[in-house]
């Protein structure tokens, strides 16, 4: 899974990948530029799940991250360079979902480039340079096939002619393409185009220290409720400076920092769950001595595509799944103890994996 961080300059955006990623960026080098790291999902079942089996690795499921420029945003939240901006949106057409960090903290040391803080006037200016960057591919599109169709009568050239003739009306209404539904033909035809504004959005609230006992009612507080409700988005609120501080300590004394300021967990981690709840992804576990796994996999999915997953010949020679659930296995210590209570189940192809299934695939070849 990959995410793009985007959003203006000076809102802690490329702060924020760097602690995702653990990766060293230097501010002055990050204007402008992109950069690609990996961030371990957060999943303490996976060490409860090692303390049963002492296996010789653990591996957690991982997301990329890219982080590009920030838009050259001027006086109101308008852009200045749209050929500079366009060409720092390019690398997020790749990636699943994108993850606008909005500033909501108030500095004076560090001055607002638009003059002010005002993250639903920031979320707005992002969205229309996503919708115009798409805007001029269906507009270009457009007209290579009117004159297409007028050399000749296409059904498939008439139906994506409609198509992109709606997504067309719905940006100029300034609503993003996220925002409308399309049938799975439809979806087929876009995704060649890689719409920017068809990708689903993270609002990501980056609060000031001040507030990081009340990152649940951020909204409220900040009168943010529009970002909310939205098809295809989320909003997380974050305290950015404190994410730093906790992403330089051993877990023991970032534990003891979470309690202190009453955190059940990092802001981090519920970006990135966050994330997987926006993407409608889920984890399921395999376990054993030899590793302990956690694997990503669209909710919904059966569990011989589960096992494509892993390997493509354990889902051609699928033969069944022996499944348990995680708090079933750690509750009875091993899978003997949890088969006594009946608790593993033998399933099929077409069992749909819920997520913290541990999974034991049984296949030949």
């Amino acid at each position: 899974m990959q995410t793009g961080i985007t959003g203006l300059p000076q809102v802690g955006k490329t702060t924020l990948f760097r602690i995702l990623t653990r990766t060293h960026v230097d501010e002055k080098s990050a204007r402008g530029a992109t950069h690609v790291g990996v961030a371990r999902v957060p999943e303490p079942r996976l060490a409860q799940l090692a303390k049963l089996y002492n296996p010789k690795k653990i591996t957690y499921a991982t997301v990329e991250y890219v982080d590009v420029g920030g838009l050259a945003a001027g006086k109101g939240g308008a852009t200045r360079d749209r050929a500079r901006d366009s060409a720092l949106l390019a690398p997020l057409r790749e990636v699943d979902a994108l993850a606008h960090v909005l500033r909501v903290f108030d500095d004076p040391a560090v001055p607002h480039p638009a003059g002010s803080v005002d993250p639903l006037r920031d979320a707005e200016t992002l969205d229309l340079e996503l919708m115009l960057s798409d805007l001029d591919q269906i507009t270009r599109r457009l007209d290579r096939l009117g004159k297409d169709i007028k050399k000749k009568k296409d059904p498939a050239l008439e139906n994506e002619q409609a198509l992109l003739l709606r997504c067309q009306k719905a940006i100029e209404s300034e609503t993003p393409l996220r925002e409308l539904e399309f049938t799975p033909e439809e979806s087929k035809v876009l995704t060649g185009y890689m719409f920017l504004s068809a990708r689903p959005m993270l609002y990501v609230l980056n609060l000031g220290d001040d507030e990081v006992a009340e990152l649940d009612t951020a909204i409220a507080r900040h009168k943010l409720e529009k970002l909310t409700g939205r098809p295809r988005s989320a909003v997380v609120a974050i305290c950015g400076r404190i994410e730093a501080e906790l992403a330089e300590l051993d877990d023991a004394s970032a534990a003891e920092l979470l309690a202190a300021y009453k955190l059940k967990q990092s802001g981090l981690d519920r970006l990135i769950r966050a994330t997987y709840d926006l993407l409608g992804l889920i984890q399921f576990f395999t376990a054993g001595e030899p590793e302990v796994r956690a694997w990503t996999i669209r909710r919904g999915s059966t569990a011989v595509k589960a096992a494509g997953a892993i390997h493509t010949d354990i889902e051609r020679n699928f033969i069944r799944a022996e499944v348990v659930r995680c708090e079933d296995l750690l509750a009875a210590g091993s899978i003997p103890a949890a088969r006594e209570k009946a608790q593993v189940r033998l399933e099929g192809k077409e069992y749909v994996v819920q997520e913290g299934d541990v999974i034991l695939f049984r296949h030949s070849g």
